[in-house]
């Protein structure tokens, strides 16, 4: 019999409380963060400032500040508790001149229309209900002809290839962080959510494309409409 298709469950938009954070941070993104700077730094043309939204707890603006010597980032969240965090991190690895955290809802930015040369984000969309707004600001603060890279979690087909993803990725975690694991997938939007969200921008829903077995990515240049769905 075929496996009943997975439909989005939503999960708690802020992870803030402090035990959350704490094992957010424990647990080991530094395959999956090295790849996301190593694909943005391929595209990017080297311009600042950078725009960090949903940066958790710093990790990925930490190792871009670690491999691109010349960027400089404004990275946000809406969780205090994860940029409490974030902020030892960025002191700890010595980037606090080149690195800014900031706690605000990326639904809402309060930054300038056309205030950043690139936008990156990584696993923030599938926390937002209705990521439509995010995704908005985010395009509405960078410049024209400016980079947009989001990847995010991509909501696995059904209950068995969840499953499979949670033990493949997170098997050797805690409980309580193979669930955040599970339950992030299970949030998640379709390659299909995302399209339709983008072409509603006025973007080229094929600028996202699915880019590993549980990762859907966005890049494209503010600016480059082609087509909508």
């Amino acid at each position: 019999m075929k496996a009943a298709k997975l439909e989005r469950v939503l999960e708690p938009e802020v992870m803030d409380s402090p035990e959350e954070a704490r094992d957010y941070d424990a647990m080991d993104h530094s395959l999956v963060n090295r790849a996301f700077v190593a694909d943005f730094l391929a595209v990017w043309t080297g311009d600042n400032p950078l725009l960090d939204a949903g940066t958790g707890t710093a990790l990925i603006p930490i190792e871009l500040c670690r491999q691109a010597a010349n960027a400089r980032i404004v990275a946000v969240d809406m969780a205090q508790n994860m940029i409490r965090l974030g902020e030892d991190n960025v002191r700890q690895a010595g980037f606090a001149d080149r690195l800014t955290l900031a706690c605000c809802d990326a639904k809402h930015l309060p930054h300038a229309d056309a205030a950043f040369a690139a936008v990156i984000s990584n696993s923030i969309v599938h926390h937002i209900p209705d990521p439509l707004d995010a995704l908005r600001e985010m395009s509405r603060v960078l410049k024209p002809g400016g980079l947009l890279f989001i990847r995010d979690l991509l909501r696995p087909a059904d209950q068995e290839t969840l499953a499979h993803l949670v033990t493949t990725y997170a098997g050797g975690a805690n409980a309580h962080q193979r669930q955040m694991f599970a339950d992030s997938l299970h949030a998640a939007l379709s390659l299909t959510e995302v399209r339709h969200m983008v072409a509603r921008l006025g973007y080229d829903p094929v600028t996202v494309r699915q880019t590993t077995d549980r990762h859907w990515t966005w890049q494209t240049h503010k600016g480059r409409v082609i087509r909508s769905l």
